[in-house]
């Protein structure tokens, strides 16, 4: 009898654990998304990979005045990529820390881990995920896997000592973000040439946009050509020693140092305007074409005095604004609530991920489809006749969108 009520028990928990883990699907097309939210011609692989770089400056151990300490700085990406799947049934479960970083919650999504990139049509261009302070390479798998089925390599970057289980003083975030979205970038191109890797000849790195959500997006900002001002370099959260001065119009170098493969921006609520780190020269240094999405009741990096105005002064760049009408900072990016965290003890780490006016499925179905249109462009030279101009029929009065051309 015991052994009978063992196995009853067992079996009951295994069947709530996987009930649990299907709620947590971030691959949902929902009835009213846009026509481009929907996933694409191609099967997706999934593969975890961690990248080093050497001999960087170590900002938390670093002395106010005194030498830079160094490190060797490792990164856990995220790449997805289209896949040959020989047979393989599609879908994976993501074990994502949360919010809450003693929770683990299991995001099911419809990549298969490891599985045989699909050479024939590569090389694929690249889009690079940059999260926020803190975040992780799983809130915005939603793109990820999308973009991938579309014939693009997508890597989700684990910025370290700015994630969910490793967040550390902001003042390594400040230096360090912009440093990570390059060394990603070489490393992806040279994951390219590399016969022994999966991504060989996968990889088209001339042709690379990057995907910044709030602090991702202050690092985007800064790699698109908005050098930081010269009041941030020496305030009370700016790194020690005027590090943050090779990020500014300061430096001679600066421009020097802008990679050119980057092609397009996708800039989800930068973080870093209503604190100072841009003034009007600055931006003008922004000449990428830039795609910007933002939430108008926007408190953490503000709208009118955040998103929309870094949208108004980068007049060097073609450029959009979409904005949520009604939302807040997580506009667009984060995935559904996991159901781990829908519970009154995790009513703070569940309004990371929620918004009080929108549903997050329709959210990311928004974003997925801009996305899809703004890549296609600029990195595929597939162009859509005023795509990028027209609001979903479902979302006339709740979206509005924006186009300034440069000079304007």
């Amino acid at each position: 009898m015991y052994k009978l009520w063992f196995f009853v028990l067992n079996a009951f928990f295994f069947g709530m654990a996987c009930a649990q883990a299907q709620d947590n699907r971030i691959d949902i097309i929902g009835p009213d998304a846009p026509e481009l939210a929907d996933f694409g011609e191609f099967d997706i692989g999934v593969r975890t990979v961690e990248i080093t770089i050497p001999n960087s400056i170590d900002v938390l151990n670093t002395p106010r005045g005194g030498e830079s300490v160094l490190y060797d700085r490792t990164l856990t990406l995220e790449i997805w990529y289209p896949a040959n799947l020989r047979g393989q049934e599609s879908g994976t479960i993501y074990k994502a820390v949360s919010r809450n970083p003693d929770i683990v919650a299991s995001l099911n999504g419809s990549a298969v881990r490891d599985a045989e990139p699909l050479e024939a049509n590569g090389p694929y261009p690249s889009v690079i995920i940059s999260h926020g302070w803190p975040g992780n390479r799983y809130l915005i798998s939603h793109t990820g896997e999308n973009l991938a089925s579309k014939g693009y390599i997508v890597t989700a970057i684990d910025h370290a000592e700015s994630t969910y289980d490793d967040q550390q003083a902001i003042t390594s975030t400040l230096y360090h973000r912009p440093l990570d979205q390059r060394f990603v970038l070489n490393a992806l191109a040279s994951f390219s040439e590399d016969r022994d890797n999966f991504l060989h000849s996968m990889v088209d790195a001339q042709n690379t946009g990057i995907i910044g959500y709030s602090m991702g997006g202050y690092g985007l900002i800064n790699n698109l050509g908005g050098g930081y001002s010269e009041q941030s370099l020496s305030g009370f959260i700016s790194p020690p020693n005027g590090l943050l001065e090779i990020h500014s119009t300061l430096d001679p170098n600066f421009r020097d140092r802008l990679e050119p493969r980057i092609k397009a921006g996708f800039a989800i609520a930068p973080w870093g305007m209503n604190a100072g780190f841009w003034e009007l020269n600055d931006l003008a240094g922004v000449t990428v074409p830039t795609f910007y999405l933002a939430g108008d009741q926007d408190k953490t990096a503000g709208y009118e005095n955040g998103t929309k105005k870094i949208f108004q002064r980068t007049v060097n760049s073609n450029r959009y604004l979409l904005t949520f009408i009604g939302a807040g900072h997580n506009a667009g990016a984060p995935i559904p609530l996991p159901t781990e965290l829908n519970n009154d003890a995790n009513i703070e780490a569940a309004g990371h991920y929620r918004d009080e006016n929108w549903d997050n499925v329709e959210m990311n179905n928004i974003m997925d489809h801009y996305a899809t249109i703004w890549f296609d462009h600029h990195l595929k030279g597939i162009i859509r006749e005023d795509g990028l101009n027209i609001i979903p029929s479902a979302y006339q009065d709740r979206l509005v969108i924006e186009y300034l051309s440069v000079g304007e």
